[in-house]
């Protein structure tokens, strides 16, 4: 039976309306994203408070569409999670000292270990997330937890593991190494390696290339998840824990 022309009609006028109020959000995104690029970003809180704002945003839309449409919001969400944390987040962070006990809330006050900066930085992007457990917490427990899949490299060149990298695409990545964690953003042929870098202590949190003599390329033991998949997306929409 073929579908009524009024049900065709109102699938295009609801797909319509969808897009544009998904393209309200990016459009606001990216504005947001030009005033605080050419001004003073303001606070760290300001900047979870408008990530808070925009979860609620992605939320409300979320629970009104049907099932086809709920998947433009999870990939519109997506985008602007990643765009957020390597742009935006990640930065305030850079400088702030390494230390093996630092368990700093505040970027660029105190110091911070590697597995509380990962945990920290989920948790300020609005995930409910176990935070100091995972910290503690061998890095595999929870790039698991957060990944659809994981990838393990054992004495691997890291040629190899760029060759991985750029395989399977832009995104943010969780990597777990012999005795450390952190970020690898992979943006076109670019793969920045975002941590607390304990070979640097008093530069600390930074963003490097993969190859630059850093834990990621001494290290003999890898395993990287790519993160922000759907289910991921979805639970931070819903305010699901990953507990």
């Amino acid at each position: 039976m073929q579908p009524s022309l009024n049900k065709i009609t109102k699938n295009k006028i609801m797909n319509t309306l969808v897009k544009f109020k998904l393209f309200i959000l990016i459009f606001s995104q990216l504005l947001t994203t030009l005033i605080f690029s050419q001004a003073d970003t303001g606070s760290y809180t300001q900047l979870l408070n408008r990530i808070e704002i925009r979860k609620r945003e992605f939320k409300d839309i979320y629970i009104s569409e049907d099932t086809q449409r709920k998947d433009s919001v999870i990939e519109v969400a997506r985008r602007y999670l990643f765009g957020t944390a390597i742009n935006e987040l990640f930065p305030y962070w850079y400088g702030t000292p390494w230390d093996f006990n630092g368990t700093t809330r505040v970027p660029g006050e105190g110091r911070i270990a590697c597995g509380y900066f990962v945990t920290n930085t989920l948790t300020d992007m609005g995930f409910n997330i176990p935070r100091v457990k995972w910290a503690q917490s061998a890095s595999e427990v929870f790039i698991r937890k957060l990944s659809a899949g994981v990838k393990h490299f054992s004495n691997a060149p890291v040629s190899k593991v760029r060759e991985y990298l750029l395989q399977s695409g832009n995104g943010l990545y969780l990597v777990g190494l012999d005795c450390h964690v952190g970020f690898i953003a992979v943006t076109g042929d670019s793969i920045r390696f975002i941590h607390s870098n304990y070979y640097q202590p008093e530069k600390g949190v930074m963003s490097e290339d993969i190859e630059t003599g850093n834990p990621f390329s001494d290290s003999a033991y890898r395993v990287i998840g790519k993160i922000f998949g759907d289910e991921m997306i979805r639970k931070w929409i819903q305010g699901e824990s990953f507990y």
